[in-house]
């Protein structure tokens, strides 16, 4: 992808940042927080677990100085859809 973008390696982040990204990812993907017994921590928990084993990535956007978690599909699509809007 164009140098547009970094993979942010989620170790570097303090740990109320990243925190609060990954509370974000849960909300903005309809995690039921309700499904765990610890409610929007417990989804925090498996998250960083999923993040631990590359199944999601942090990736940091340069140009509009925003930060998000992906899943490795979003971030492909995104690829895909970034190339198509630099080629038209």
């Amino acid at each position: 992808m164009s140098g547009r973008f970094l993979e942010v390696p989620y170790r570097m982040l303090p740990g109320e940042t990243l925190d609060a990204l990954l509370e974000a990812f849960v909300t903005r993907e309809g995690y039921d927080t309700t499904d765990t017994g610890d409610g929007m921590g417990g989804w925090v928990v498996e998250v960083k677990g999923q993040l631990e084993r590359s199944e999601l990535i942090i990736a940091h956007d340069l140009q509009t100085e925003t930060t998000e978690v992906m899943t490795l599909a979003q971030w492909r699509a995104f690829g895909r859809d970034l190339a198509d809007d630099e080629e038209g």
